[in-house]
């Protein structure tokens, strides 16, 4: 399974958006974090910057919707120009049907769960998912210490992946950096979401291209890859 790259503009230039997109064109897709200050304490952008930035760059967008009500507004950014779109089960007041619009419209469906969301209640909802994303930080500010202890519950996740011998992406996002990507590798992770790691660095673009040797050389010896 490929290993992704998806540098995250929070930790960006919010005046230069279109730049720092360019800044990482090699990157796989560019992750990008909608708040509202109502599900998390902070507020970020809408819908008018996602078509704004849809339009800037090449680079597919990956939607990261830390809202309440996803259910309504989730749709409105595959309008925009997302090509996927993540929504927090916390949030979402239907999962499956809401995944089931979002694939519909043409775009990725992918579910988030904050660290202390268990995942085996929403193990028969996996095959409704393009990708899931372990939050491993508490969603809501760039630049937070990763949670080691959601290593285990990344290794869980994977299990049920290859228990229903799915095609799922798994994501993580918080605290992503080139001391931790390895071990989110080899607990199963297969998408990584930097932030800081890439555009704190003088060259975004090389920070994208080590991480993503990094995170290959780790699932190339990790036990889960080789199984699968």
């Amino acid at each position: 399974m490929a290993v992704q790259i998806n540098p995250s503009i929070l930790s960006a230039d919010f005046a230069r958006l279109a730049d720092e997109a360019k800044a990482v064109e090699g990157a796989d897709w560019l992750h990008v974090d909608v708040m509202d200050n109502h599900f998390v304490p902070n507020l970020t952008l809408g819908v008018p910057v996602v078509e704004s930035l849809a339009r800037a760059t090449d680079t597919p967008l990956d939607l990261h919707l830390m809202i309440e009500a996803p259910d309504r507004w989730a749709p409105q950014y595959v309008e925009a120009g997302a090509s996927s779109v993540t929504f927090h089960v916390e949030a979402a007041a239907a999962p499956v049907r809401l995944a089931r619009e979002i694939r519909a419209k043409g775009a990725r469906a992918s579910m988030a769960l904050k660290p202390a969301t268990p995942i085996e209640p929403y193990e028969d909802l996996l095959p409704e998912l393009d990708m899931l994303l372990i939050m491993t930080v508490e969603p809501g500010f760039g630049g937070q210490s990763f949670l080691d202890i959601m290593l285990p519950k990344i290794r869980r996740t994977r299990e049920l992946i290859a228990k229903h011998g799915l095609e799922l992406w798994l994501q993580v996002d918080g605290g992503v950096s080139e001391s931790t990507i390895e071990r989110c590798a080899e607990a199963g992770a297969d998408v990584f979401v930097a932030g800081s790691a890439v555009y704190g660095a003088q060259d975004p673009a090389e920070a994208v291209r080590a991480l993503r040797e990094q995170a290959r050389s780790a699932t190339a010896n990790a036990s889960w890859a080789c199984d699968h």
